[in-house]
């Protein structure tokens, strides 16, 4: 039996040990799971027993159970609670947990909350929740382990022992001067391996990456996965440290950022809520402006058909490839459009790589042009011209043409277009699918009416 197979069936023996209100058995195996598996447990039973559960567990696994719970869940336990109770698990919450919490809550619930904390508590969770969203400052924590590089191993081992019980993490400590200002950073394993008399300045390294408050979450991202970090320290202004940023934070704004892009390329205005916590008219709201947009832009197409009316009057058989050429080069330039926007977001090219990465997809193109236009020219010679009136070996011709000098304009299109907004400040990703495909239609079909012309009397 693997992993996810026994905890739905310790899920379900739970939930039935709760049904039958034998909640001292449902506890004591409750509080041998993780917080994150408790959170889906409570996630399945009605919430006022799911109240009575949570208020059941231990007070440091209540406040990591609450971290991962969704937002209505959060709001629910914290108006059904008692101050002292709010309290205890603000108390046990890492600070950038707490904050995000409070981003989610409405004014009410963020009023009381605060006013259960202690005023150094409060000063800093308002410190957090003033920088701005998306940047460094707004995903960091104040909890972290700082040295002074006076200290000797035997020192800084019993500071950490000290400091470290509420510290996110104590993998890497951070050496820093009277005025807090940032000097260098040393491991946890190095203090462990090294004489008790051994100098922190002795052991520490200077050459340490950090962030400034300001700087852009994806920015954070990108560094993080360059140096292969679990922590980075975060700096102000005039460098001194005032937070760090952890590998698990990182991870949530990576999926964040994934799936921003993700719904952007699909051309859907971002949202940071789940699907299931949508409503259907917040995802109306989030959709239809965007096909309004794409919906007007079409009829730029519809433009182009209706001015060669007369080529179609005469020649009826070339609307049967009209959709071939539209899909074909939408697909062409997708594929482009999507390689260099996940190159842009990995910082693998920049605007100035654009004459490489034009060359580059025009031989890809050239290559994908020619075979796609020789299977065009056998297939409308051997099925079309048998089953459609007016295809022959001019037709088939034509379009074997305009499906190559398609796909090579699409690929053009798709890999010029996310640089160029990149370039001027946009989000490369609005130039994905939707708009690239409505570019191209109507390339194609001006490159076919054309081609037509030169082929084709009038």
């Amino acid at each position: 039996m693997d992993f996810k197979e026994t905890l739905k069936d310790d899920m379900e023996t739970i939930i039935d040990l709760i049904e039958d209100g034998k909640l001292i058995k449902a506890r004591e195996k409750i509080i041998t799971m993780d917080a994150v598996d408790i959170e889906l447990l409570l996630d399945e039973i009605p919430r006022e027993k799911m109240l009575r559960v949570f208020r059941m567990l231990p007070k440091t696994l209540a406040a990591d159970t609450f971290a991962y719970m969704k937002s209505d869940q959060q709001q629910y336990i914290i108006e059904s609670i008692t101050d002292n109770e709010i309290n205890n698990i603000m108390d046990e919450m890492f600070m950038d947990d707490t904050v995000d919490f409070l981003e989610e809550m409405p004014a009410n619930v963020v009023k009381r909350v605060l006013k259960t904390t202690d005023a150094k508590t409060r000063h800093t969770i308002n410190q957090l929740l003033r920088y701005p969203d998306g940047s460094a400052g707004s995903i960091m924590t104040t909890e972290y382990v700082d040295l002074k590089k006076e200290m000797t191993a035997r020192e800084a081992l019993r500071h950490i022992r000290i400091t470290g019980v509420d510290s996110e993490t104590i993998n890497t400590c951070y050496v820093i001067d009277k005025e807090r200002k940032l000097e260098g950073a040393i491991s946890i394993r190095k203090i462990i391996l090294s004489a008790p008399e051994t100098l922190v300045s002795d052991m520490m390294t200077t050459e340490v990456k950090y962030l400034y408050t300001y700087d852009d979450q994806e920015t954070s991202a990108f560094r993080f996965k360059k140096y292969d970090l679990l922590s980075m320290p975060v700096v102000d202004g005039e460098n001194r440290l005032v937070g760090i940023i952890t590998i698990d934070d990182i991870v949530d704004v990576i999926e964040q950022e994934a799936t921003e892009d993700i719904e952007i390329m699909a051309a859907i205005t971002p949202t940071d809520k789940p699907y299931t916590e949508t409503g259907a008219l917040g995802t109306f709201q989030k959709r239809i402006p965007w096909l309004l947009l794409l919906m007007i832009s079409a009829t730029f197409t519809g433009g182009i058909l209706s001015s060669y009316e007369t080529s179609l009057a005469i020649y009826p058989a070339l609307v049967a490839f009209i959709p071939m050429f539209m899909d074909t080069g939408g697909n062409a330039g997708g594929q482009a459009s999507v390689a260099v926007i996940r190159s842009l977001a990995l910082n693998e090219v920049e605007f100035k790589d654009i004459f490489k990465i034009v060359w580059k997809e025009l031989r890809v193109a050239l290559l994908c042009g020619l075979i796609m236009a020789v299977v065009c020219f056998l297939k409308a010679m051997v099925i079309d011209a048998r089953f459609t009136d007016g295809v022959n070996f001019v037709t088939a011709l034509i379009v074997s043409i305009t499906i190559f000098l398609t796909i090579v304009i699409a690929k053009l299109v798709g890999c010029v277009m996310p640089l160029l907004a990149k370039r001027v400040g946009f989000d490369p990703a609005v130039m994905a699918s939707p708009f690239i495909t409505t570019i191209v239609d109507a390339l194609s079909l001006i490159i076919y009416f054309q081609i037509v012309r030169l082929f084709l009397p009038m």
